[in-house]
């Protein structure tokens, strides 16, 4: 079955074009105008992942990613020709799976989408609950709780987590966890996975200085380990 795209731009003649590409690669393709049209039609025909720009009339992207994240769990790519806000973007960790700046070559943007795609496949809502010690991650729901009590993760903390758990006391190296949870753009930038894990430790752990649950093995990588 073709992967479903949803287009949302308010650039008529950029629709138009990205739809037809989309469509010679073996994409089902639909499109809006605006992010409100967007999270209509979405409901009526749900997306497996929204391309959405972050300039639009109305709502824009930054308000928009929200609500497609919250209502249909959908990885999303952020479409911007505004530069200086992607720190802002990334910064504020909104949850958009990926990014691309206008202007764009077709093949890199396809590219971008099948890495999503296929990163998106590794949490899929079809794989049962995990259970490592105190901690239950439901990939379905893609919710995390701790003890029995919920824990607000973002989507790249959850995947990160996630990746961690699939294979408790086993160690992943900073590069696996970086091509898994980020995708292969994301190599050398060894960085990202120190934030996330930092930011992980603080929500889970008792004592982040000294964690329990996320071990660092020097040299090597983490692993998640069910804790005392």
């Amino acid at each position: 079955m073709h992967k479903h795209i949803l287009i949302v731009d308010d650039d008529d003649l950029m629709r138009r074009s990205l739809a037809f590409n989309l469509e010679q690669a073996g994409f089902r393709a639909s499109s809006a105008g605006s992010a409100e049209a967007a999270l209509s039609s979405a409901r009526q025909n749900p997306p497996d992942l929204v391309l959405l720009d972050i300039g639009l009339p109305g709502m824009d992207g930054l308000d928009a990613i929200k609500h497609f994240k919250a209502q249909f769990h959908v990885p999303v790519i952020f479409v911007t020709a505004r530069r200086r806000n992607l720190d802002e973007v990334l910064g504020l960790e909104l949850g958009a799976d990926d990014y691309i700046t206008k202007p764009f070559d077709v093949d890199v943007l396809l590219a971008h989408i099948k890495a999503v795609l296929r990163r998106n496949e590794v949490v899929s809502p079809s794989l049962s609950t995990l259970i490592v010690g105190d901690l239950s991650i439901d990939p379905a729901a893609h919710t995390v709780k701790l003890a029995g009590k919920p824990v607000d993760l973002s989507p790249k903390e959850f995947s990160l987590l996630y990746s961690l758990a699939v294979d408790p006391g086993h160690v992943r190296s900073v590069d696996e966890l970086l091509d898994t949870v980020w995708g292969a753009e994301y190599e050398g930038q060894p960085q990202v996975v120190y934030v996330h894990i930092r930011w992980l430790r603080e929500k889970l752990e008792d004592d982040p200085i000294h964690p329990k649950l996320i071990l660092t093995v020097r040299g090597v990588g983490y692993k998640l380990v069910g804790g005392d």
